[in-house]
């Protein structure tokens, strides 16, 4: 009798010391989740900023670009000082398939034509100086296609026309306002007036 007591006290203990484990697990384990995410905020931040390419000249971006070379993630960190040398080559119509796509976008489009990439990698200049409700990373819109501004329904253009159009739309806000301090010209679309948008 005796040793059936000490068992269910042993098995007392035994319950008892589980239960002071788990309790002891479970207090750890709120730190070590918040440090776990924390590490992971970090790496992702990290990450960003490690992909933007900075110092890289507006030639040497489009020459990878077109030898479909460049290997980033994501668009370099130009500036408004940039523009005027991406402008010249707005009209080129050589096909790229090696470029950094926004990643939050479930349209993959396997190529683009220089001339509408660099009119992007501009529009990226101008939403990253408005803090654009539409960046991501340094990406303007979710592709470098343009999409008809008022259909009822997403219709995407890529013909010769509205490439046409959306580089002289760009050369002329930039050619009108140049004079200007560019933070009183840099929340102008220059998109406004014609019949597109970035999708």
């Amino acid at each position: 009798m005796n040793n059936n007591n000490n068992n269910r006290i042993l098995s007392s203990s035994n319950y008892l010391f589980i239960d002071q484990i788990n309790l002891i697990s479970k207090e750890n384990m709120k730190p070590l989740k918040a440090f776990i995410v924390l590490m992971m905020l970090v790496g992702i931040i990290s990450c960003n900023d490690n992909n933007v390419i900075r110092n890289i000249s507006v030639y040497r971006y489009t020459e990878l670009l077109k030898a479909n070379q460049y290997d980033s993630i994501n668009l370099p960190a130009f500036t408004y000082d940039d523009i005027p040398a991406l402008l010249t080559y707005r009209n080129d119509t050589q096909v790229i398939t090696n470029f950094p796509h926004n990643g939050i976008s479930s349209l993959y489009a396997p190529e683009c034509k220089l001339g509408m990439y660099v009119l992007w990698t501009i529009e990226s200049i101008r939403a990253v100086s408005i803090n654009s409700e539409y960046l991501i990373m340094r990406f303007p819109s979710q592709n470098p296609i343009l999409a008809l501004r008022d259909s009822t329904g997403l219709q995407l253009v890529s013909d010769d026309a509205s490439h046409e159009i959306a580089a002289k739309a760009y050369y002329d806000w930039w050619e009108n306002n140049k004079g200007k301090n560019y933070n009183e010209f840099k929340n102008t679309d220059p998109l406004t007036g014609t019949a597109y948008k970035w999708h």
